[in-house]
């Protein structure tokens, strides 16, 4: 499902939602959970799954082209774990 399909679903779950409106929500949603994570605050909804960020440490790496050891830097990753509500509804 991409952004824009998940806005129509919006629209045609809620009768005097237009457009324009469920496009804005979803964009709030979306900019709350990006900023929390951006701040390093973990980000939780109950049944669905949880967000944070995970520290990754340098290491190093290679580049796949031409085979030379490449450094790679440390880093900051989003990371999303599954809530049970959803691992069970995916594998059933």
């Amino acid at each position: 499902m991409t952004k824009a399909e998940l806005i129509d679903a919006l629209v045609d779950r809620i009768d005097r939602l237009t457009k324009k409106e469920a496009e804005l929500i979803v964009n709030v949603v979306l900019g709350s959970i990006a900023s929390s994570l951006a701040t390093g605050d973990k980000v939780e909804l109950r049944g669905f799954g949880s967000f944070k960020v995970k520290e990754r440490r340098a290491r190093e790496g290679r580049n796949p082209k031409t085979g030379a050891r490449v450094s790679v830097e440390a880093k900051r990753v989003p990371y999303f774990k599954a809530g049970k509500e959803l691992r069970d509804r995916v594998n059933s």
